[in-house]
């Protein structure tokens, strides 16, 4: 088999198998609205958004069996009702030509979605709960619940990484150190699956406040080796003034640091207590 087959054939699969995929999403689409139309009623019914309306489903079919919805799934519903809205937002704005009413169904879609999200928003602006809390401070930067967040880290009550990591992005400007401490226990709390390499870029920062160009330059070295982020290897080199040695000697730790995140032992790894060293 010559080569240009190989990967014609190869390039089939990939499309054959994402069409798949697409079709999973409106099998499962259709059997929860055939099985809970009340879950449907208020979206739209072409392919538009097919996986942001998936998400939705899933999470109000979710809510529909919980009595009293925990804060961490109300607050996961907020998020794709969102993502859900602005999509159908900026669908509800194409023209079909030959279906009119499939663009007013959209446009239908949109404003009960809209209004929906408002209504859900509203209903837990007073919310003690960290997930909700959460919501409403980065959303709206509402400063009530801010100082609700706040005291409930100092009060060690959350243990969502995402949650954490947005207090230590937000004590970056106020207070370095105490930025370094949360990040810290969010790498703790860490794995392979959960870590967001943005992160390290969190941490790295933090460090290149409080003069640590050294640690600045192993997270940085971290964040490129974990995603796709572009770097200049010239303004990197000189955040350790050009020392080649002391480079490879981080660059080492860098990796280091990768291997215990991806595999999940950063927690009794070497590297940890490097990072945790006053």
């Amino acid at each position: 088999m010559s080569r240009s087959v190989v990967i014609f054939t190869s390039f089939f699969s990939i499309i054959v198998f994402s069409a798949l995929l697409g079709c999973d999403n409106v099998g499962n689409n259709n059997t929860i609205c055939k099985n809970n139309p009340e879950l449907c009623a208020d979206l739209h019914k072409d392919s538009w958004c097919r996986y942001e309306k998936s998400d939705l489903l899933k999470s109000r079919l979710r809510l529909k069996h919980e009595q009293s919805p925990p804060g961490k799934d109300l607050y996961h519903h907020l998020i794709h009702l969102e993502k859900y809205n602005k999509c159908i937002e900026l669908a509800s704005g194409v023209q079909h030509i030959l279906h009119p009413e499939r663009t007013n169904d959209r446009t239908r879609a949109f404003g009960l979605s809209a209004q929906s999200l408002a209504e859900l928003q509203v209903s837990t602006k007073e919310s003690n709960d960290p997930y909700l809390v959460y919501y409403h401070w980065t959303r709206f930067n509402d400063q009530v619940a801010q100082a609700k967040i706040l005291r409930a880290e100092r009060l060690n009550l959350i243990d969502d990484i995402e949650i954490l990591a947005g207090i230590a992005s937000y004590f970056q400007k106020y207070d370095p150190a105490k930025a370094r401490k949360v990040y810290l226990a969010v790498f703790n709390k860490s794995n392979g699956e959960n870590f967001n390499p943005e992160w390290l870029l969190g941490l790295a920062n933090t460090y290149q406040k409080l003069n640590d160009f050294e640690m600045t330059y192993l997270l940085s070295r971290a964040n490129i080796l974990m995603s796709e982020n572009q770097v200049s290897e010239k303004s990197m080199l000189m955040l350790i003034n050009g020392d080649t040695e002391l480079k490879i000697f981080l660059d080492e730790h860098a990796e280091e640091l990768v291997d215990s995140i991806q595999s999940g032992s950063y927690h009794s790894s070497k590297i940890r207590r490097i990072l945790e060293k006053e």
